[in-house]
């Protein structure tokens, strides 16, 4: 199949247990979707993707309530993931801010979340809801993987604590602290400049931290904190952003220095 004709599939993302040597099980949300939403008839064809970045063009072979069964046609070797690992840590904002942060980065290609709580964020944190609300994150990076034409769909983390965050931050090959109070360092300046020194004998793929503080920002005391766990201190422009677009800015600004958004590698 050419791609212009894959270009126009629905795109489904299925569990590891979900495959077989020669076919894949659609179950749940997705079989619905397949049959009722999309029509789906024997024959008919989509593409699957494996939690281990793999997608294969599929076709329906047989139908049953709450059950698709479709045989692999053919693996697609081009990949649509970034070649660098981004994750937003995220202090949890009010409302359904962090259900924008997730589906807009999600789209534009963040590999994962971190979401954290810190010294200015209102949200009040209820471990007992924390299961619900991880469900409803990842249900929405999923459909946004979908629609983008991503072959992965992105980590959330179990929400940390500010020092928990702190400690992790030698998960990361660079750090970066989106910060409004500083003014000399702009985020394009100090990637460049990161770029030029890491080390290009690594293997696998390099990981950077985005952190985004609360709509209240970091404390100069955070500010301070992160800088001597490792992070640098970026800001990402002379305005004052809200703390969902300060996510959407900083990660797109990173994929551009990478030439993941148009820009020059």
């Amino acid at each position: 199949m050419h791609k212009k004709e894959r270009a126009g599939l629905q795109r489904y993302f299925v569990p590891a247990e979900q495959w077989q040597d020669d076919g894949v099980t659609i179950t749940g949300d997705d079989a619905h979707h397949v049959m009722n939403v999309m029509r789906g008839r024997i024959g008919d064809r989509f593409l699957c993707c494996a939690p281990d970045g793999r997608t294969a063009v599929v076709e329906v072979a047989a139908a049953m309530k709450g059950i698709v069964e479709a045989k692999i046609l053919e693996w697609i070797e081009e990949s649509r993931e970034p070649g660098i690992d981004i994750y937003i840590a995220q202090s949890l904002p009010k409302g359904d801010k962090m259900e924008t942060v997730i589906q807009r980065c999600t789209e534009i290609g963040a590999a994962g979340f971190i979401p954290f709580v810190s010294a200015r964020t209102i949200v009040q944190y209820d471990d007992k809801k924390e299961a619900k609300r991880l469900e409803r994150w990842h249900k929405i990076a999923k459909e946004a993987a979908e629609q983008a034409h991503r072959d992965l769909v992105p980590h959330i983390d179990r929400i940390v604590s500010w020092k928990e965050l702190l400690q992790r931050f030698d998960e990361a090959d660079l750090v970066l602290l989106c910060y409004e109070q500083e003014v000399d360092n702009g985020l394009g300046q100090v990637l460049r400049q990161w770029r030029e020194q890491a080390d290009r004998s690594a293997s696998g793929k390099q990981r950077i931290w985005v952190i985004i503080g609360p709509e209240g920002g970091f404390t100069e005391q955070e500010a301070e904190q992160a800088q001597s766990a490792g992070a640098s201190r970026v800001h990402v422009g002379p305005r004052i952003l809200r703390t969902e677009t300060a996510a959407l800015v900083a990660l797109t600004c990173v994929l551009y220095e990478y030439g993941e958004m148009g820009g020059s590698r």
